[in-house]
């Protein structure tokens, strides 16, 4: 008899309230933290006599986040920020110390500058120049009618700054710590097993387009995802800092593969649909060691070692097969070029798939810093220079706008509307949606001041001490923070809510019962976000519109143009990489399945697919000993190429796919004196030719059709 009634509502009836219930633990932990954070900093302004503790108290709220990791990367960028910010203050005041109009075009001419890096660079790094923006701000304008203070400004500024940094990254890293490198392990052996999964699962050989499309498009979010998470875990994980390196060529050695294993199967499908069965079929027997070296028996534990070694033992079988395989298909010399050419891409599949599950292997097995040096690689971002020159033209107006204003009605608090237009200027330049997250932060800032009126002129006046000073703010502040945490639901009101608190609460060393200020300066503070929301709607950002995913999608097809040109060294890694990042830039903002979606993946597929061929095609031009002629052809074939896809139509397909078809011809002519120089040329020729030819890809529109030559060996 069972001792559970079947009648009996099970457990996990509401699973929604198991998630729920983690998400309040993680957030009340996160107010913990911050509410600790706050007045602690504070508490040390105050022994340390800062004149103005919300200083400290504004890095606190901007820094805090609820995992370590990224505590520590954004306090990092916000020291050098503020230390850029402070000198360019000073060197500003000491350039024009009396001439207020140009220190005020000068001024923001660095924050619109600052704000055009904040857009150009991802992740911290662009945090980096928005700090250096509003520090100069936040230096200068509160003395600007007493240039012989600026310097203490700047050192009092520094010194509030990197109190509140301090406090904030011990706290979240000693308090509750929430640590990035768990995800980042657990991230990388997921990506590696569903990688692994679907290199096994494709022992058929045959892979529909469209779930070849979906691969891809998991396999650079997989990537881009790894390279976030490495650049912000080595600022919290000593053991991930010394392994950075390492990390990162596994990376890209996942990058390389995967472009490999996608040229293979692209290559038997297209062989499938030029009705050439055979040949296809004899690179899928071809596979089918590598399929078996990545299928351990079920009593094997299927561990990165085993797997390397599988894939070492599978490496010997392969010429063999190949050999017999290739005296099945000798009646037709076409199919044999073909073949030979798959050959070729499997053996380096195989290649850089046994070095990254090799270097999976070492990373797993060892702890702390590995002996010896490792290959030095780097993630390339891409980049489009349009998004930050319109940040910068419209950071500048706004800047130069309010400035003209406040010299032409002498309004007292217009420096606090400065000082917030600088602040969100830059803050906002790299949202796709500036109006809705200005909106919204302006009411969390608008709450917040709210708050911070009651708690200043109701309930502090009749407090004493610091105790009493947290038993007063405590209850209203930790509502930004709880906000903050839930940010899916309502975002950017927590941060606007804890900015606006802290700001106007303006906490100081003694404090001031002065009600007309805090109304003024909180409708300044307010005008000044109302009018950088402002200039979004005059001068609207780029990003995420259809006009820049455009030029993002030129800019990748343009890539083979950079693997054609660009010069050999450490040209793989760049040229993966930055594909993947630009790709992952205009997939965010692309609709899911739409035909927009459907064009930029085919694209995408080419570019890796043709890219990846001409790299390893220069490779061969560079170090191979092919003869003069041939050469020239290949060097011509290779322009061609950059030349179709830098401009795509009809005329350069023509251009391309006769220079190509040259290129081949000449090198099969030249195979018999010189096969050990010629027959991997003429494998990636070959390749360039089916991708060209590809009546699915995404050159399709532009192939003029033509009857084929044949080229006997």
């Amino acid at each position: 008899m069972s001792a559970v009634s079947p009648d009996l509502p099970s457990k996990r009836s509401w699973p929604w309230l198991g998630e729920f219930l983690t998400g309040e633990r993680q957030a009340w932990i996160f107010v913990f933290k911050c509410l600790l954070a706050f007045y602690l900093t504070a508490w040390l302004a105050m022994v340390f006599q800062l004149e103005q503790p919300a200083t400290a108290m504004i890095t606190v709220s901007i820094v805090m986040h609820p995992q370590s990791g990224m505590v520590l990367a954004k306090s990092f960028y916000r020291a050098i920020g503020t230390v850029a910010g402070s000198l360019c203050g000073l060197l500003l005041m000491a350039a024009f110390p009396q001439q207020r109009e140009l220190f005020l075009l000068s001024l923001s001419l660095w924050v619109g500058l600052c704000a055009g890096g904040a857009v150009l660079y991802r992740n911290f790094m662009s945090y980096g120049f928005v700090l250096a923006g509003y520090t100069a701000a936040i230096v200068v304008l509160p003395v600007i009618n007493n240039p012989n203070a600026v310097f203490n400004s700047a050192v009092l500024r520094v010194s509030e700054v990197m109190l509140g940094i301090i406090v904030a990254g011990l706290v979240s890293d000693i308090v509750l710590p929430e640590r990035l490198r768990e995800v980042l392990r657990r991230s990388l052996r997921e990506h590696f097993g569903h990688f692994i999964e679907f290199a096994r699962g494709s022992l058929g050989g045959h892979i529909p387009r469209s779930e070849m499309e979906q691969a891809h498009l998991r396999f650079v979010r997989a990537a881009v995802q790894l390279e976030d998470l490495r650049s912000t875990v080595i600022f919290e994980d000593p053991e991930a800092r010394a392994r950075s390196s390492r990390m990162q060529l596994l990376n890209l050695r996942y990058m390389a593969a995967a472009t490999s294993f996608q040229s293979l199967h692209h290559l038997i499908n297209r062989l499938e649909r030029n009705n050439h069965p055979r040949t296809a079929a004899a690179l899928i027997k071809l596979y089918a060691p590598v399929g078996e070296a990545l299928s351990p028996a079920t009593s094997e534990n299927a561990m990165p070692r085993l797997l390397t070694n599988r894939l070492e033992a599978s490496e010997t079988k392969l010429p063999a097969l190949a050999a017999e395989l290739r005296d099945e298909l000798r009646q037709d010399p076409e199919l044999l070029l073909e073949f030979d050419s798959g050959t070729t891409l499997l053996r380096r599949f195989v290649n850089e798939l046994r070095d990254f599950t090799a270097l999976e292997a070492t990373l797993r097995e060892t702890q702390g810093r590995l002996q010896g040096t490792v290959e030095r690689v780097d993630f390339k971002r891409a980049n489009d220079f349009a998004s930050p020159l319109i940040a910068v033209v419209r950071t500048f107006l706004t800047m130069l706008t309010l400035s003209v204003f406040w010299l032409a009605t002498a309004w007292p608090f217009g420096p606090s509307a400065l000082l917030l237009a600088t602040v969100f200027s830059g803050l906002l330049a790299t949202s796709p949606t500036p109006l809705a997250a200005t909106a919204n932060t302006w009411i969390g800032y608008a709450l917040g001041m709210a708050a911070a009126y009651i708690v200043t002129f109701w309930l502090l006046p009749g407090s004493d001490g610091f105790i009493m000073l947290i038993l007063a703010t405590t209850p209203l502040l930790l509502i930004g923070p709880y906000l903050t945490a839930r940010n899916a639901t309502l975002p950017g009101v927590g941060a606007g809510y804890t900015l606006g608190f802290v700001y106007i609460f303006a906490l100081k060393n003694p404090m001031e019962y002065n009600p007309e200020r805090f109304i003024n300066d909180g409708i300044a503070s307010l005008f000044g976000l109302m009018m950088s929301g402002a200039a979004f709607m005059v001068i609207p950002t780029l990003i995420g519109t259809r006009w820049l995913r455009r030029r993002q999608l030129q800019q990748l097809r343009r890539q083979v143009t950079f693997a054609a040109t660009a010069p050999m060294e450490g040209l793989l890694y760049r040229f993966e990489s930055a594909n993947r990042d630009l790709f992952q830039q205009v997939v965010s903002f692309t609709q899911p399945r739409s035909e927009e979606s459907k064009e930029l993946l085919a694209w995408a597929l080419a570019v890796h697919d043709c890219g990846r061929a001409v790299l390893e095609l220069r490779q061969d031009m560079l170090h191979a000993d092919l003869p003069p002629s041939v050469l020239e052809t290949m060097h011509k074939a290779v322009l061609a190429l950059a030349q179709l896809y830098d401009e795509p139509n009809a005329e350069r397909w023509q251009q391309a796919d006769r220079a190509v078809d040259h290129a081949i011809t000449l090198t099969t002519q030249t195979l018999p004196q010189a096969r050990a120089s010629c027959q991997p040329a003429l494998a990636h020729l070959l390749q360039l030719r089916t991708a060209l030819r590809d009546d699915e890809s995404a050159l399709a529109p532009y192939i003029v059709k033509s009857p084929e030559s044949s080229h006997a060996p």
